[in-house]
C-alpha cells in the first residue's frame, strides 16, 4: 500500500497509513521507510520526508540505507533545493552508486538555478567521471546549459575510456508486424512515407503553437539542424509509422 501510495503520488495518504500501522504494533523496517520517504518525495512533502529521514534510526531502530539516502536526494532535488541534496550526498557515509548521481545530474537538468551549472562542474565531474552513466549525464547537462565547450571535453573523455551511449530504439506493430526504429533511421523500406507522415503531424502539431525543446540537443549546431534531430527521434518515427 505504501508503495502504491508513492507511484500515485498520495503522499499524505502514505504517511497516515505509517502512523497506523506504528500504532497498531507494526514495526517498520528499511523497505517501510524507502516506500514513505519515495511518498514524501513524489508529493513534495520535504518536511516530512526530512523529519522521518532523521528520526529512522533513533525512533525506529531502522540504520540509513543506501535507498533511503537515494529518496532524500530525490526529494531535495525534486524541490529544487539542489544544495541540500548536494550535502546530503556528500554526508553519506557510503559510497554514493552511479545511481544516485545519475538521479542527481537529470534532476539538475530540469532545475535552473544561475551559475549551477559551474558548480557541477567544479564540485563533481572528477568525482563522477569513471562511471559511463553519470559521463553521459553531464555530457547531456553541459550540452543543454550551452556549455560547448565542456560538452566536448566530456565528448572527448567518453571516446578515451571508450564510452558509448547505448542508441535507444522504439518499437511498434503495424498490420500484425513488429517495426523497430532507431534515431534518424532510414532503413525502413517505406522511410519515405513514415516521414512524409511525420513531416504531416509535426506540421499540424506546429499550427497549435508546439515548439520542439531543442535544449537538449548535445551537439552545437543551428536551430532548425536541432530541431531536425529532435523531430526525428526513434519514437516519433514509430509513432508517424502507427498513423501511417
Amino acid at each position: 500500500m505504501l508503495a502504491g501510495y508513492a507511484v500515485h503520488d498520495h503522499g499524505k495518504d502514505a504517511i497516515k497509513l505509517f502512523e497506523v500501522m506504528v500504532r497498531n504494533g507494526v514495526e517498520p523496517d528499511h523497505v517501510t521507510f524507502t516506500h514513505l520517504l519515495s511518498a514524501c518525495s513524489h508529493s513534495g512533502l520535504v518536511n516530512e520526508g526530512k523529519h522521518y529521514f532523521k528520526i529512522m534510526p533513533d525512533v525506529y531502530g531502522v540504520e540509513h540505507k543506501l535507498d533511503h539516502y537515494s529518496c532524500m536526494v530525490d526529494l531535495l532535488g525534486r524541490s529544487g533545493l539542489l544544495d541540500d541534496a548536494s550535502d546530503m550526498i556528500r554526508c553519506m557515509p557510503m559510497e554514493p552508486s552511479s545511481g544516485v548521481w545519475v538521479l542527481y545530474l537529470v534532476l539538475a537538468e530540469y532545475i535552473v538555478i544561475p551559475n549551477w551549472q559551474r558548480k557541477l562542474q567544479r564540485d563533481y565531474f572528477l568525482q563522477i567521471r569513471q562511471m559511463q552513466e553519470t559521463t553521459s549525464c553531464c555530457q547531456i547537462f553541459f550540452s543543454a546549459a550551452g556549455l560547448w565547450r565542456d560538452a566536448a571535453k566530456v565528448r572527448a573523455l567518453m571516446k578515451e575510456r571508450g564510452l558509448n551511449r547505448t542508441p535507444g530504439c522504439s518499437f511498434v506493430e503495424h498490420e500484425n508486424k513488429i517495426h523497430r526504429f532507431l534515431a534518424g533511421d532510414r532503413s525502413h523500406p517505406e522511410a519515405d512515407m513514415i516521414y512524409k507522415k511525420l513531416e504531416e503531424i509535426i506540421g499540424k502539431i506546429r499550427k497549435t503553437g508546439f515548439l520542439s525543446k531543442t535544449e537538449f540537443v548535445l551537439h552545437d549546431v543551428d536551430e532548425e539542424l536541432k530541431e531536425n534531430m529532435i523531430n526525428e527521434q526513434s519514437e516519433k518515427l514509430a509513432m508517424a509509422m502507427g498513423f501511417w
